[in-house]
């Protein structure tokens, strides 16, 4: 079973992380969260859940207003891929327990495949306060960048910086 934003929240106090949540109607992209996050601060973002032709999975979170060059990535030899492409609902549900829409590092508490490599947006990691949908998108937690990386490395995972501006 998924972990609710409940459980999130609990995981964030079990770790003495401090966030903040503030409620709004369900959003589905960049362009309507723009339009109705009100005055949040700190850094907006976007996640991708990506495969690679081999099977290999990318959780790529970057700054919304930022691009992904897929192809740059996959040819910039930074990580162990190969060809990239969105992943499926049906496996984005299954490997991290959440649907389209609603992809953000949180959604780590569910993760269930070691096949999962998480990228971080350089750029994004200068903003002191980052913005992440709870595990669902009616709603916006905010965290500071250093308490991202101890959530992040608290379930495993060693997260792949990078400058996606230079590939």
């Amino acid at each position: 079973m998924p972990a609710s934003e409940q459980d999130l929240l609990d995981c964030f106090r079990k770790l003495g992380i401090k966030t903040t949540t503030v409620r709004h109607p369900p959003l589905h992209s960049v362009t309507e969260s723009r339009h109705l996050r009100g005055e949040i601060a700190g850094g907006h973002c976007k996640s991708l859940f990506l495969k690679d032709k081999k099977g290999q999975y990318l959780l790529v979170i970057l700054e919304e207003d930022r691009t992904l060059d897929m192809v740059g990535l996959f040819k910039s030899g930074k990580l162990p891929i190969k060809r990239l492409s969105f992943a499926n609902a049906e496996t984005m549900k299954n490997m991290l327990g959440i649907t389209p829409g609603s992809v953000t590092p949180f959604c780590l508490i569910n993760q269930v495949s070691e096949k999962l490599l998480v990228v971080l947006d350089k750029k994004m990691m200068e903003n002191n306060l980052l913005n992440y949908h709870p595990l669902h998108n009616e709603a916006t937690t905010t965290i500071s960048a250093p308490d991202l990386i101890k959530f992040i490395t608290y379930f495993g995972f060693e997260p792949h910086v990078m400058d996606f501006d230079n590939l």
